[in-house]
């Protein structure tokens, strides 16, 4: 059956440029939307601009320029940074727009009409310096709820509470630093207390992810708030109909760009809106979005489409943060990269199997370890996937005029497996369990390396056995093919080649059902490069600020040092220090010893959604290889990757021993508790 789903992912604000925390999300996205199409079905991924609101003004006030010309030229950025990265939109829009306004007043006087929207004197922060009133993002202070310093006027980004910013401790204006007065003024307030029950019901209808359900009941438990939907003057955005120098708050009218965006393409290609967005609509609907802007898409946002006379989305599915090397981005270790800085640099295929390789359907922050950014993506696209075609399609060109074999050979029912275990990795697409799909197709891409080893065409062409080249190549080339079908939603430009080099009409889902035979290939060309090192580097001074670039920055902070063994009992490190560290559950799926070394074994570990991680650990004398297979462990995961003469260690299992006993044998790995499972952290 074919499905109707329209999918979108949180609007980037059109005040800064697109940076790779944007990207974990739109990445994720567009794969999932790559992969319903490849299914055949009708997917649209529509987003826009956020555009509104008072930083679009200042900025646009200090640069001596309209905010609409402001914001069209961030349009064009962020279009340019998003195509380069292969996001498939299908309608990429503005805020600022007709259809925008349209709907924002449409809604707003439904919910009046319905009794929704109530009046009330609310004191506020005013500059008397820059003479207006403060944004909840122009004023700073320290949060009311935990104390964290530096926070905004309306969230805590460490405790996720919201507040009104006359609460903070300790406030300032962020334009000029003076400390704002209150001055009273009359708003527009959305009664979500109004849909209480049916948000109750709708939050745990399926819609979201246990976790963020759980979430809620903390704010249905405090009780829902009245929302403030108004902002007086100045202020670029939509006035509310019937006022004078009133706005409309970013906030409301930001979502509604995801119906703007549909009506514009749906005026564009003569598709029904309503079909998607009126009440009865059997379309799915999906919203993409940080866990930063929960409170917004999961209480707010479906109940002003219920109140505004809209259908509510199906569900909406939260992701985490990113992290670079375990820790937050930041500018002076060059760790916030700009999505251009990074196409200045590098591929943008070996971010997004990167990413794809990380990606749960939890709430997980994501870490972008750059060591083991640069080993996954040459160990797995290059040295597995694309290998299978570098080391076989030359000699069906050299030797058999391009043409693969007119009837698929005998492979011990290899292909037929590939094709069956689509079904396993499609529903991991589905299910957006990206991380488990790359390892499956991982695990394929092993079996056919092992096939092409165990036949080495390379001996059959020396040996002259013709018949045996032209068969094991043909069926090199068509595992490469069901592979590349399977991680065309992740790598498009990858596929793409592919597709060219196979002279296949396309690569969807179903059209390796059956392989190859008789087809002729054209001449094999570079697919992709292996990862330069030197490159990353140059990307992390290229987003350096320019005053540091002459000095590398360390990655992390200096180590403390370490005590003497008198003191070692007693010695200390700060919290911010012990939350650096990355502990993970990790399954041994393989223990080997390791020739030339007394001391180590190396364990290859399972660690759920960060992958497989190879591990030279110190503890042979304690363990027999065969005893450790199947076993639950502790891994630091983001301990930096060391290359040792026996291979690259990719991080640290834990174990404990007496600190005075010399039994090298009395050395115990430490496993979690029966239940655990691989990728869980450490808390």
């Amino acid at each position: 059956m074919i499905r109707r789903i329209l999918v979108t992912s949180a609007l980037p604000y059109a005040n800064g440029s697109i940076h790779l925390g944007h990207l974990v999300e739109t990445i994720q996205t567009d794969i999932w939307v790559r992969f319903h199409k490849a299914q055949g079905h009708e997917c649209r991924y529509f987003c826009a601009d956020d555009t509104h609101g008072t930083p679009i003004m200042i900025r646009a006030r200090n640069e001596g320029i309209a905010p609409e010309l402001l914001v069209a030229r961030m349009h064009e950025e962020h279009l340019a940074d998003f195509r380069d990265f292969h996001i498939g939109f299908d309608n990429y829009y503005t805020t600022h727009s007709a259809e925008n306004r349209h709907f924002a007043e449409e809604i707003y006087l439904n919910l009046l009409q319905g009794g929704h929207i109530a009046v009330e004197t609310v004191h506020q922060a005013y500059c008397d310096h820059d003479a207006m009133f403060l944004p909840d993002r122009f004023i700073r202070g320290t949060c009311p709820k935990c104390g964290a310093a530096d926070q905004y006027g309306d969230s805590c980004e460490h405790c996720s509470a919201t507040y009104s910013p006359l609460d903070l401790k300790d406030s300032y204006c962020a334009l000029c630093r003076e400390h704002p007065v209150t001055r009273s003024s009359e708003h527009f307030f959305f009664q979500l207390s109004h849909f209480e029950t049916f948000l109750k019901d709708w939050t745990r209808s399926g819609a979201l992810q246990s976790e963020m359900a759980n979430k809620l009941e903390e704010w249905y438990a405090s009780g829902l708030k009245n929302w403030d939907i108004s902002r007086d003057g100045p202020y670029f955005g939509f006035e509310i109909p019937g006022q004078s120098n009133k706005y409309f708050y970013v906030w409301l009218d930001a979502p509604i760009g995801y119906m703007a965006s549909t009506l514009h393409y749906c005026n564009q290609t003569g598709i029904s809106f309503d079909e998607y967005w009126r009440p009865g609509s059997q379309a799915e609907v999906y919203h993409f979005i940080g866990k930063d802007i929960l409170y917004f898409h999961t209480l707010f946002w479906p109940a002003m489409l219920k109140g505004g006379g809209f259908r509510t989305p199906t569900s909406v599915f939260v992701h985490g943060f990113l992290t670079v090397n375990g820790q937050k981005m930041s500018k002076s270790r060059g760790t916030f990269i700009n999505a251009r800085t990074y196409l200045d640099h590098l591929d943008p295929e070996y971010l997004r199997y990167y990413y794809a390789c990380k990606l749960t359907a939890r709430v997980e922050d994501l870490d972008l370890n750059l060591d083991d950014f640069v080993h996954r993506v040459n160990a797995d696209i290059v040295g597995k996937v694309v290998n299978l075609a570098s080391r076989t399609a030359g000699f069906i060109q050299k030797s058999f005029a391009g043409q693969l074999c007119e009837v698929y050979p005998e492979d011990g029912g290899l292909y037929a497996s590939f094709v069956q275990a689509g079904n396993e990795i499609a529903q991991h697409y589905e299910e957006r369990e990206f991380a488990k799909a790359m390892r499956a197709i991982m695990a394929l891409a092993d079996q056919a390396n092992r096939f092409i080893e165990e036949n080495a065409p390379w001996n059959l062409a020396k040996q002259g056995d013709l018949t045996k080249l032209h068969q094991v190549c043909s069926v090199a080339l068509n595992l490469f093919r069901v592979l590349m079908t399977y991680l065309a939603p992740v790598l498009p430009q990858l596929a793409e080649k592919t597709r060219h080099l196979l002279n296949l009409n396309d690569l969807h889902w179903a059209s390796c059902q059956q392989p190859l035979n008789g087809t002729t290939i054209q001449p094999f060309s570079h697919l992709m490069a292996r990862v330069d090192a030197k490159r990353i580097e140059a990307m992390l001074s290229a987003s350096r600020p320019l005053e540091e670039n002459s000095t590398p920055q360390p990655a992390a902070p200096a180590p403390v040092p370490a005590p003497s063994s008198a003191e070692s009992a007693s010695a200390t490190i700060q919290l911010d220090q012990f939350a650096q560290v990355d502990l993970r559950v990790a399954r041994i799926r393989q223990a080997e010893l390791v020739e030339g070394a007394d001391k180590l074994l190396k364990l290859t570990l399972d660690v759920g959604s960060l992958g497989t991680r190879t591990v030279f650990a110190g503890i042979r004398a304690a363990y027999q290889p065969e005893a450790l297979v199947g076993r639950l462990t502790v891994v630091v995961a983001n301990l930096a990757a060391r290359k040792m003469k026996f291979g690259l260690s990719q991080g640290m299992v834990l174990a404990a021993s007496h600190p005075d006993a010399t039994d090298k044998t009395a050395l115990f790995l430490l496993s979690p508790d029966a239940g655990a499972e691989p990728g869980m952290r450490i808390q």
